[in-house]
């Protein structure tokens, strides 16, 4: 079983920064990779970044620029560094694991993290 715990979320001004962290905790043989979704209200969940255990990353493309996904695989984290934000980028941000146990791969999600950017 594994648990995501994110945190970093607040209430930030247009063109602002913040950074989100999300530490994996639990029994598992290896972390896969790691990612972030965000969900506005009255929206689907939507992908924003994912790293791999090799270090690829994918970025949606509204986030390209803005947006830098980082791993630190010995402290199980995965962080998002989010600059330049607007309005647009409002929603709950959810930390996602792809996670290897000695039984198989199983997906995991962490409770979100609120990210309001105002005008």
């Amino acid at each position: 079983q594994v648990q995501l715990v994110e945190s970093g979320g607040g209430l930030v001004q247009a063109g602002g920064s913040l950074r989100l962290s999300c530490a994996a905790s639990g029994s598992f043989f290896r972390i896969n990779a790691m990612g972030w979704y965000r969900q506005a209200p009255g929206k689907q969940r939507e992908l924003v970044a994912t790293v791999t255990n090799g270090g690829s990353t994918n970025y949606a493309d509204s986030v390209k620029g803005r947006f830098t996904i980082s791993r630190d695989n010995t402290k199980n984290t995965v962080y998002l560094q989010m600059n330049s934000l607007n309005p647009e980028d409002t929603a709950v941000y959810y930390c996602n694991a792809i996670v290897s146990h000695w039984t198989g791969q199983r997906d995991y999600w962490g409770q979100g993290t609120q990210v309001t950017v105002s005008s």
